[in-house]
């Protein structure tokens, strides 16, 4: 499974945002900046993570984006999703099907070792990204790298 970069780039500007006051909206150019990513990508995984309620938008010359729920709520599931789609990582094409008399009746998307095993996988892959959420890794941060929070607010507060 690869995930695209917009991923790394969202849950780290997740978790700054949920590092400001609660609806204060943080400039995405200036967070781009911060971290050295192109604008205008940076700006288009915030406009998906919108589509999915992650972030609220906040229109104007202090705008920006903020987290559109409590921290403790968004999951780092909720933005692979978001940005990834929805679609199941593997995809069976039943090629069981496609063998010298396969039994025709036979489901073999759920019948085949092979897809149970890879669809395993993925819900385990999926059950341990919605048990992280932003406020964990916000805290997990702080605890670990307590200087963190206050560099990134002190650039962000410095436009």
């Amino acid at each position: 499974m690869k995930m695209g970069r917009g991923v790394e780039w969202a849950v780290h500007s997740c978790v700054n945002m949920a590092w400001t006051p609660p609806g204060e909206p943080v400039n995405s150019a200036r967070l781009a900046e911060f971290y050295k990513l192109p604008a205008a990508y940076l700006n288009k995984q915030f406009q998906a993570l919108v589509r999915a309620k992650v972030l609220d938008s906040v229109s104007g010359p202090r705008g920006g984006f903020h987290l559109a729920r409590r921290p403790e709520h968004i999951t780092v599931l909720d933005i692979v999703l978001a940005l990834e789609g929805q679609e199941p990582a593997f995809r069976c094409e039943a090629i069981l099907g496609n063998v010298p008399e396969p039994d025709r009746q036979e489901n073999f998307a759920r019948s085949c070792l092979i897809s149970q095993t890879m669809r395993q996988a993925e819900l385990a892959w999926r059950q341990a990204l919605a048990r992280q959420s932003i406020a964990g890794i916000a805290d997990s941060i702080e605890r670990r790298f307590p200087a963190d929070k206050a560099k990134v607010l002190d650039y962000l507060a410095a436009e």
